[in-house]
């Protein structure tokens, strides 16, 4: 309980990636697969109609114990990132490193590095900064059909197409019963283009869950960190007491 208490801050992650290849074996139930193209940036707009102190009604689910539906989101943001697993720290969410111009911030310095220049990949296979910034174009060991041009493209046996990757971000002190979820939910119907900026702060206004999408899957959720605050007085004056 005292740790409940003391909790001044939490972090999630959500895990999406686009594109219309299935899966592989080992990102199974671990992001939220969806077959559209997302737009980073309506996404990144929506999110700012979000952030601040509000009633999220509307990202309340049924069940929730909360004694009040209004929260203060502190941060919501989406960024892109590799396909594979791979979250932004606090550092790199701050010095905003760039290695695509749709915003990618979250790499380290090595990582861009590597993408000035061809690096050598197991096998002999080189990876280039455009194939590493746009994995949804064809995989560059693709072949065209008969080497006719504007012909569907065949990959390699082996090889696939690669998925873009998405992180939304989300921090507070407090979140109602599945917010979090809920809330990328309604940035990925912005992304794919079912819903616009004004929809969202429509929903937020309208107070209810009904007019909500629905919510994204568990899969894609991670608890990133968790702040708490040993300033507090009441924890000193318990250390005194000897407690």
């Amino acid at each position: 309980m005292l740790a409940l208490e003391l909790r001044s801050a939490r972090s999630y992650y959500y895990r999406i990636l686009s594109g219309k290849e299935p899966l592989p074996a080992f990102e199974k139930d671990r992001a939220w697969h969806v077959p559209e193209d997302l737009c980073l940036s309506c996404m990144q707009e929506a999110c700012k109609v979000l952030v601040g102190h509000h009633d999220f009604s509307s990202f309340r689910a049924a069940g929730c114990q909360a004694k009040s539906p209004v929260k203060t989101l502190d941060e919501l943001h989406v960024c892109e990132m590799p396909a594979w697993p791979a979250f932004p720290s606090c550092i790199d969410r701050n010095t905003g490193v760039n290695i695509s111009a749709t915003s990618c911030k979250h790499v380290s310095s090595e990582v861009k590095t590597n993408l000035n220049n061809p690096v050598e990949m197991e096998g002999q296979v080189s990876l280039s900064k455009e194939r590493f910034m746009n994995q949804s174009q064809p995989d560059m060991l693709c072949q065209k059909v008969n080497g006719g041009y504007g012909q569907e493209e065949v990959l390699e046996f082996g090889h696939r197409r690669g998925h873009r990757g998405y992180v939304v971000v989300a921090r507070a002190q407090s979140f109602l019963y599945h917010q979090v979820r809920l809330l990328v939910g309604t940035l990925k119907g912005v992304g794919a283009g079912k819903l616009s900026v004004d929809d969202v702060e429509r929903i937020l206004k309208a107070r209810t869950i009904t007019v909500a999408p629905p919510m994204a899957p568990a899969c894609g959720l991670y608890l990133a960190a968790v702040k708490y605050d040993f300033s507090r007085n009441d924890v000193n004056q318990m250390e005194d007491d000897g407690e």
